[in-house]
Order: C-alpha cells, then sequence, then structure tokens
C-alpha cells in the first residue's frame, strides 16, 4: 500500500491542474467573448455614424435645393422690393393728402 500522505498529495496535485485547466478554459472563452462584443460593439458604432452622416448629408442637399428653388434671382428680387417700397410711399402719400382734406374740411 501506498503511503496516505504521498496520496494525498497527488490527489491535491491532480486537483489543482484540473481547477488551473478549467480556469485557463473559461477565462480564454471570456476574453474571445469580449473580444467579439468589442467587435460587434464598433461595427455598430461606425454603421451608426454612416447612417448619421447620411442623414445629414440628405437633409442638408435638400434644404440647399429647396433654398436655391425658393430664392428668386438678386435682380427679382430687387426690383420686387423696390416696387413694393414705391407703392407704400405712394399710399402714404396719397392717405395723407385725405388725411389733410379731412382736417381742412372739419374746421
Amino acid at each position: 500500500m501506498s503511503n496516505p500522505i504521498v496520496h494525498a498529495f497527488f490527489v491535491g496535485r491532480a486537483l489543482a491542474e484540473t481547477v488551473y485547466e478549467q480556469a485557463e478554459a473559461s477565462l480564454t472563452d471570456v476574453l474571445s467573448e469580449l473580444g467579439k462584443l468589442d467587435a460587434e460593439l464598433r461595427e455598430n458604432l461606425r454603421d451608426f455614424t454612416e447612417q448619421v452622416m447620411e442623414r445629414a448629408q440628405q437633409e442638408e442637399q435638400i434644404a440647399m435645393e429647396r433654398r436655391s428653388t425658393v430664392s428668386a434671382p438678386a435682380g427679382a428680387a430687387s426690383v420686387d422690393l423696390q416696387t413694393v417700397i414705391d407703392e407704400l410711399r405712394a399710399e402714404i402719400a396719397r392717405l395723407r393728402s385725405e388725411l389733410k382734406q379731412y382736417r381742412s374740411r372739419t374746421l
């Protein structure tokens, strides 16, 4: 028969080696999963960034197209504005004239 102390030593040694191997395998699996998760997160972030940039470019392009179709040429806008100003001045002059006539009749 073998010595119980020697037997206990080998059992303890086998136990330690088995626990070490299982811990190593578990740690390797965890690190592998973390690596996969990191890669997925980076890819999702990249996709999200691309979507945001595409949407911003589309909205900017739409806004620029609307702006170019809404705004009239510079010459036409200044003529229209000048016409409006002239019409307003004429209306003010006509109202002043009528007000003057009204005041002269009431006095």
